[in-house]
C-alpha cells in the first residue's frame, strides 16, 4: 500500500516543488496514512503542509491506492529527521545520528555515532559506543539500513532555524510580502540639509554686492 500512495504522491509533490521523505501506513485506531514531506532545502512550515493536504487529498481520492477508509496525514520531518536517501547522509554529514540495521553488522543491529560521509553504498560512522580495542570507524551498507534518524543536538537545532528562516524569507519575497520592523527598531534618521548661512555664504553674498572684486588682488 506504501508504494501504491507513493506512486500517486510523488509526482503532486514534485510539481509543487517538494519532495517525498516517507510514507507510513499505521492501523492504530483506524488507518492512517502518514506522507512525510519537505522542501529541497530540507525545511517545512505548516503552511507547506496544508497546501500539500488540500492539493493531494482529490487526487488520492480518485486514485483510491488504499481499499478502506483512511486519515490523511501530511507532516514534516522534524529536526530530528529520518534519513531515507543517500543526499540525506550526505546532507547531514558531521551530524550524530542513530542507526538500527535490518541486517547485522559485525553482530550488532544498533549503532550511534557522527556521520562520516558516504563512501559507494555504504556510510561512514564515527561511532562514540565502542568498547575498548574496538575501531570507531565503521561502513554501514545502506540497504541493510532499517532506520536511522538524527540526534537532537545543539548544532542541530541551530542549523535547523536557520533554514526554517531563510525559507520563510523565501516565502515572503515569492509573495511580495515585507516582514514588518521589530518592535524595538528605530526609525533611520534623515539626513539634515547643509545649512545656507555659513562664514562663506555670507562672505560670497558680500562679494556679490560689492560686485565681485577683491581688494586685496591687484590690477
Amino acid at each position: 500500500m506504501a508504494a501504491r500512495v507513493s506512486a500517486v504522491a510523488t509526482p503532486v509533490l514534485q510539481g509543487m516543488g517538494y519532495r517525498l521523505v516517507r510514507i507510513r501506513i499505521s492501523g492504530e485506531a483506524g488507518c492512517t496514512v502518514q506522507i512525510m514531506a519537505e522542501r529541497p532545502d530540507g525545511s517545512m512550515q505548516i503552511e507547506d503542509c496544508e497546501a500539500i493536504s488540500r492539493a493531494l487529498s482529490p487526487v488520492l481520492d480518485i486514485a483510491d491506492p488504499i481499499d478502506r477508509a483512511y486519515r490523511l496525514e501530511i507532516s514534516s520531518p522534524g529536526i530530528d529527521r529520518p534519513l531515507v536517501r543517500r543526499s540525506d547522509f550526505e546532507r547531514y554529514a558531521g551530524h550524530l545520528v542513530k542507526i538500527e540495521m535490518a541486517v547485522a553488522h559485525q553482530g550488532r543491529k544498533r549503532f550511534r555515532g557522527t556521520l562520516a560521509g558516504v563512501e559507494g553504498q555504504a556510510v561512514r560512522l564515527h561511532r562514540d559506543d565502542t568498547r575498548p580495542g574496538e575501531d570507531a570507524d565503521t561502513l554501514l551498507a545502506m540497504e541493510d539500513i532499517a532506520e536511522a534518524r538524527l540526534v537532537l543536538t545543539d548544532e542541530l537545532i541551530a542549523e535547523s532555524m536557520r533554514r526554517g528562516k531563510t525559507a520563510e524569507r523565501e516565502l515572503k519575497r515569492n509573495l511580495g510580502l515585507e516582514p514588518p520592523p521589530p518592535p524595538h527598531a528605530k526609525p533611520k534618521p534623515q539626513k539634515k540639509p547643509a545649512p545656507k548661512n555659513t562664514k562663506q555664504h555670507r562672505l560670497a553674498a558680500e562679494k556679490t554686492r560689492r560686485g565681485a572684486s577683491d581688494p586685496t588682488e591687484g590690477d
